[in-house]
This record gives structure tokens, C-alpha cells and sequence, in this order.
């Protein structure tokens, strides 16, 4: 299977009802469908849902950046978010909404098949680590397995924080250059 069937497979079965008929359009994810590193967030936001290319916003420029002083751009790596439509007035997606899109970020993880997962805030990392606490975690690795599938989990603070917070800028920055290392081992 590749993305695009992926893709039109959610368009079809009308995954998250809800949130579609809200959203302008489906936001899957862009970059290097062979990357190393999957970039995740939590759900698109309204710059997202118009582009329909996760991370084109304020947060997106601070990703871009954290890139490239790792010496990458996103044609490197694969960004998307676990949920695939905007929530409306950007909420949080709730929990049954990340429900009914894990089995898709599972499988377009599968299909990938990078080496490490970076997560991008504490819901997103929540998802794939339950018990995190992204003020004691964030940065450290955690070899997480499904199915036959096992990769290096990453949870970061959300870019948005540095945005929020000038003082997370550099934590995000260091954690983001030691999860590009490790990626690279």
C-alpha cells in the first residue's frame, strides 16, 4: 500500500465524519516517503487546513528552522499529525477522535518504516507513550513496538511552545539536534 491509496482509503470510509465535514480538506502529511524521521503533531490547524500540508504556520517556520540547523529540510523527513482534519476553532481533537485515526497513523508509520518518531507536543507523545510527562521527558528515547514493528519514540515540547515561551526556544532546540543525532546512529 502506498500513502495515496492510504489517503484516499480515509476519503472513502469517511474516517472522523465530524471533523471532515468541518474541515476545507484532509491534511496527511508531506516529505520523504522513505525518511528516517516522522515528524508527528497533533491535528492541523487553520494555515494547515487551507494549505492541506502539516506545519505551514508560525509552529511550521520554528520546525523549519530546528531543520535546518540539523542540517535538514523536510524533503529529509516525513511530518504529519495524528489526526488528519482540523478540530473546529482548533481545539484539541478528543480522544475518540485520535482513536479512530490511530490505525491510519499506524499503518502510514508502517509504510514509511523511519527509524525514529519524534513527537511534537504532549498529546501527540501521550499517544504513543501513556504514561509521559513531556517536563521529565521530552528528549529521551523510548523503543515503543507494534505489531511486528518496533521504532525509537522521541517526545518533544511542541514547537508552539517557543513561540508561547522564548525560554523553551533552546530546550527545543537541543532536544531537536540530540533527536536528529540519534536518527542518524
Amino acid at each position: 500500500m502506498t500513502l495515496e491509496e492510504l489517503k484516499r482509503e480515509i476519503v472513502d470510509k469517511n474516517v472522523c465524519q465530524n471533523l471532515a465535514e468541518s474541515a476545507t480538506q484532509l491534511v496527511m502529511g508531506e516529505g520523504n516517503p522513505g525518511a528516517d524521521i516522522v515528524f508527528i503533531g497533533e491535528a492541523p490547524g487553520k494555515k494547515e487546513d487551507e494549505r492541506g500540508l502539516p506545519f505551514v504556520g508560525a509552529s511550521g517556520r520554528f520546525l523549519d528552522e530546528m531543520l535546518n540547523a540539523a542540517g535538514m529540510d523536510r524533503g529529509d523527513v516525513y511530518i504529519t499529525n495524528i489526526v488528519k482534519y482540523r478540530p473546529p476553532n482548533n481545539r484539541d481533537p478528543s480522544r475518540e477522535e485520535k482513536a479512530e485515526f490511530w490505525p491510519y497513523l499506524m499503518r502510514q508509520i508502517e509504510i514509511i518504516s523511519p527509524r525514529v518518531v519524534v513527537t511534537l507536543g504532549r498529546h501527540s507523545g501521550m499517544c504513543f507513550i501513556p504514561d509521559l510527562v513531556i517536563s521529565r521527558d521530552h528528549g529521551k528515547g523510548r523503543n515503543v513496538k507494534f505489531h511486528e514493528n518496533e521504532f525509537l519514540v522521541i517526545p518533544l515540547y511542541h514547537p508552539a511552545a517557543a513561540l508561547y515561551n522564548g525560554s523553551m526556544r533552546q530546550v527545543l532546540i537541543d532536544d531537536f539536534l540530540h533527536a536528529a543525532k540519534l536518527a542518524r546512529l
